[in-house]
């Protein structure tokens, strides 16, 4: 199946270089440029396209605000946020709006073409140079209750719901878990079934607010890392 991109920036060298680089690629279309956030939302309307990459900052309507409006109006859609500042209230407030991904313009293009694949196949995903700050930022927010569905979460889908938002992937927690990928892909259906949630980065989004993880225990890769 073709991925279907709508290309959103400001600027129209950089859409200019998204537009070769996607296109350049077999399984990936570039169906619509945008200029600004509410071209964004119209076009996103017009052609339905599997993934929107969206800049932050956009004159008229920004990026987070044209997330929100297109989210709102296609709880389906992908969004992977697109800019050249890390900023903490930037990340979480994508996060928060609906994103399903974030990534800097200055990330590799084989990391950018990665994005859009995971992206589009219904995963999650954060640039590895902004997940500490995400992190950072959720230490700043008040705790908020379980969620409703919280309570049916099985022990194991407990373990997998903290691993994931530990930052460790499906072959990771599978390794951790002693189970094998499929069984992880399953947990994770379940999971987001149970918690009304949209994706991986929603469940990292819950898993701080609501305290689930403890920003002060190092997670298994920290301690892999330190071996």
């Amino acid at each position: 199946m073709t991925i279907r991109v709508l290309v959103a920036d400001d600027q129209s060298m950089v859409r200019a270089g998204f537009r070769m680089l996607l296109s350049g690629e077999e399984d990936i279309e570039v169906v619509a440029e945008a200029s600004n956030g509410l071209e964004a939302v119209e076009k996103a309307a017009r052609f339905r396209p599997t993934v929107v990459l969206m800049d932050i900052r956009m004159p008229e309507l920004d990026g987070l605000q044209a997330t929100r409006r297109i989210i709102a109006s296609d709880d389906a859609a992908r969004i992977l946020i697109l800019t050249t500042f890390d900023l903490d209230e930037y990340v979480y407030e994508a996060l928060r709006a609906g994103a399903s991904g974030f990534v800097l313009k200055d990330d590799p293009p084989e990391q950018l073409l990665a994005a859009v694949r995971t992206v589009a196949g219904g995963e999650a995903l954060l640039s590895p140079a902004i997940t500490k700050r995400v992190i950072k930022q959720f230490t700043r927010i008040p705790q908020v209750a379980h969620p409703k569905g919280f309570d049916e979460l099985t022990e194991r889908e407990l373990d997998v719901f903290r691993l994931i938002a530990g930052g460790l992937s499906n072959s990771e927690i599978g390794r951790e878990l002693f189970i094998s990928d499929t069984t992880v892909k399953t947990h994770i259906t379940h999971i987001l079934q149970k918690l009304d949630l949209r994706d991986r980065v929603q469940a990292v989004v819950l898993a701080y607010q609501t305290g689930l993880i403890d920003l002060n225990t190092r997670s298994p890769r920290d301690e892999r890392s330190a071996i």
